[in-house]
């Protein structure tokens, strides 16, 4: 598995007294329980570090916003989208 390295890290005691009866119940030891969390983690973090999705280029043509709408809220802007459909 590679070398070890001791280290002190500093763990609330109720958080601490869980991990130890986990262990135990696991018959594992808190050192096993530690390093799965930590593998865990920092698997789940590389995970969402992975490259953005691009989107294909879906724009249209034309020349922008009608001249009215031009500084607009979204509110606005989306209100005008549905004008004259519906109810």
């Amino acid at each position: 598995m590679g070398t070890h390295m001791k280290t002190t890290i500093e763990i609330s005691d109720p958080l601490l007294e869980r991990a130890k009866r986990l262990a135990a119940r696991e018959s594992s030891t808190l050192r096993e329980l530690v390093e799965a969390g930590l593998r865990h983690v920092l698997r789940e973090r590389e995970e969402q570090r992975e490259e953005p999705v691009t989107l294909a280029d879906a724009r249209v043509g034309g020349t922008g916003l009608q001249t009215d709408l031009q500084g607009a809220s979204w509110e606005r802007i989306l209100e005008a989208t549905y004008e004259g459909r519906g109810a």
